[in-house]
């Protein structure tokens, strides 16, 4: 006789909280950081997130309809895998680079491995590398905000500290980097919407204080301590902080559930690891951004982290 009951793997949680509505609460919270990047850098950003957005849902709907599996695009999954690559791609790319970058991130960071829930690394920073490897030109020329009387800049913040160019940021406050007023990515540049957006998921309790405050505590105690130039603890923590894309990865890529350890403990290692290891590609690669590629080695080793980390299980008794 078959036993009616059918259990699964743990963790069992019952809660009215969906993936879907997690996914939707997360792209509702993406929009302010988008809506800044449009702003600051002018409506061909929107075509880059359209473009972006849409071949990630193409994507999406057509292998699972090769894989005659449910077509479940709907839960919002494929469009945050499109805003979060879009907003980590300069505003003046060409349209069919976000196309490509999208189709790579669904179909080989994400459906390759089974769909959601079911990939290692984190989809949307699969298809930035992909474009980093592919197309780097694209990828490392940046546009200042449209009120600036020059309309291409050859570096960030971080990429002009890292050449030398200290002269060409004079002038360059704290409130510009916080506000965008500067070069970089669509999506990373405003770290006041993109707080206002975090705001939200954490009142939701959608993301918890874990891997951001740890991630950005790591940074800005590493660079204090260790990237000041005029020797020990003598660097500009703030500056390393607003600059670059700290704020997004922290917030929105290094929270992602899938590829993020489970236990509170696991989370506070994830955090001062993708820090360290921000810190060293920032000081010592000649990158001068490291955020993608921190987080994408950490999600290798988040199964490692899951194993020594888990927590106890519920009666369990410990023999002596």
């Amino acid at each position: 006789m078959n036993n009616p009951l059918v259990v699964s793997a743990g963790p069992h949680i019952c809660a009215k909280v969906s993936t879907k509505r997690i996914m939707w609460a997360v792209n509702l919270a993406l929009i302010p950081a988008g809506a800044a990047g449009v702003f600051i850098f002018g409506a061909y950003s929107l075509y880059v997130i359209a473009a972006s957005v849409l071949s990630a849902v193409v994507t999406e709907i057509t292998i699972l309809a090769v894989r005659k599996k449910e077509i479940a695009v709907l839960d919002g999954s494929a469009i945050l895998t499109g805003l979060l690559l879009a907003y980590n791609l300069p505003p003046e790319v060409p349209l069919w680079l976000p196309v490509a970058g999208s189709f790579f991130a669904i179909a080989i960071g994400k459906q390759v491995f089974g769909g959601l829930g079911h990939n290692i690394f984190n989809p949307a920073l699969t298809g930035r590398a992909f474009l980093m490897v592919s197309w780097p030109v694209y990828m490392t020329t940046w546009q200042n905000p449209r009120w600036k009387v020059d309309a291409i800049t050859t570096a960030t913040p971080l990429g002009l500290l890292k050449n030398n160019q200290l002269d060409l940021l004079k002038g360059t406050t704290y409130m510009d980097l916080f506000l965008g007023n500067r070069g970089g990515c669509i999506g990373e540049v405003c770290i006041a919407a993109l707080l206002i957006g975090a705001a939200y998921l954490f009142w939701k309790k959608y993301i918890s204080w874990h891997i951001p405050l740890t991630y950005v505590g790591a940074v800005a105690f590493l660079s204090w301590a260790f990237n000041g130039t005029s020797g020990l603890f003598a660097g500009d923590a703030l500056f390393f902080v607003l600059s670059g894309g700290l704020a997004l990865g922290a917030l929105f890529m290094a929270t992602d559930y899938v590829t993020s350890p489970l236990s509170n403990k696991g989370k506070i290692i994830f955090g001062v690891s993708l820090g360290l290891l921000t810190f060293v590609i920032r000081k010592f690669s000649g990158y001068p951004e490291g955020v993608s590629y921190a987080i994408l080695i950490m999600n290798a080793f988040v199964p490692v982290i899951d194993k020594f980390t888990h927590p106890k299980w519920f009666g369990f008794i410990k023999k002596r």
